[in-house]
């Protein structure tokens, strides 16, 4: 085998991918070219991404769409519905009257979020399966995959590897792990994932977990930061209110088959307190979380405490 490695600056983010196999430089290559495709197909910045495109067409008529592009939204749709959930896709207008993270950042008033939280009910989102298209009805409604585009691409990339026959492959997407195949660096064949600690710079770890043909998504509020007068503002919000969502959790973290199942699940639950997260984590099925609060304690799911590497915090 034939151990390829390689640091792109796409999507905003930095992405490490690696691939073992007989032919790791022209799959190398083919996986870039479907970055990009994918950074251009789901980027709600660019004026000419198919996403783009169904938000310059609201209020006036249905675009027909990539499969690819047309499924993530028919997905993003269904868990923005359920319950409980603080994900939402419509959330676009809201994401961007704040822009936290950018320099333009600001706290918009209180009728400004009252205005534009009228353009983020999901369930407006229209998807017609016979020609794929998605229509939004209101003009000024915007689609946010934000939340979801970064595993699902994850998720494509390692399909295209398994397709490949590679021996073991990974990616990391700014922050979010997928790994195929024993890990070349342990006996035990285990990717050993470092969880970033919230109070202290990045490369930081408050403990490790060993994955086998998993994904590693985490969610904080650490990450970007508003501050204004005497207030500091997350970016992460609560589709009901329009401002940051209030919780204990600092930091979640879902270990799950795909990518975007974690993606779905950081975003559903991050919201919620720690006590009901973790109690909602454990009656599911193949998803597993570690928790960090604000008063920085470590919470881990059930299924999940065999697989961690304790490094400077005490673990509940």
């Amino acid at each position: 085998m034939d151990r390829k490695e390689t640091k792109l600056h796409m999507m905003g983010t930095i992405i490490d991918l690696m691939v073992d196999s007989k032919s790791s430089t022209s799959l190398i290559e083919q996986l870039t070219n479907d970055l990009a495709i994918y950074e251009k197909r789901f980027n709600a910045n660019d004026p000419q991404s198919e996403l783009m495109a169904i938000h310059h067409q609201a209020g006036v008529a249905p675009v027909p769409v990539d499969d690819a592009l047309y499924e993530l939204i028919a997905i993003g749709k269904a868990h923005s519905l359920e319950h409980p959930s603080y994900l939402n896709i419509a959330l676009g207008p809201l994401i961007k009257a704040w822009h936290i993270g950018f320099d333009d950042a600001k706290k918009p008033s209180d009728k400004v979020i009252t205005e534009t939280l009228k353009l983020t009910q999901p369930h407006l989102i229209e998807l017609c399966t016979s020609d794929q298209s998605v229509f939004l009805p209101k003009k000024g409604m915007e689609i946010d995959l934000g939340a979801l585009a970064k595993g699902y691409i994850a998720d494509r990339i390692i399909s295209t590897c398994r397709n490949h026959a590679v021996k073991t492959a990974y990616i990391n997407l700014g922050g979010n792990f997928l790994s195929y195949g024993p890990s070349a660096n342990r006996s035990s064949g285990y990717y050993r994932i470092g969880i970033q600690d919230p109070i202290k710079p990045r490369g930081h770890y408050v403990l490790a977990v060993d994955t086998f043909n998993q994904s590693v998504v985490t969610s904080g509020i650490y990450e970007r930061q508003l501050k204004q007068s005497d207030k500091t503002y997350h970016h992460i919000f609560d589709p009901k209110t329009g401002y940051p969502v209030e919780t204990d959790i600092v930091s979640l973290t879902i270990i799950s088959k795909t990518s975007l199942e974690g993606e779905i699940w950081t975003t559903r639950l991050f919201g919620l307190t720690s006590k009901d997260a973790l109690s909602f984590v454990n009656n599911l099925t193949n998803i597993e979380s570690i928790i960090i609060t604000k008063d920085q304690q470590v919470h881990i799911s059930e299924g999940l405490r065999d697989r961690i590497v304790p490094l400077n915090r005490s673990i509940s």
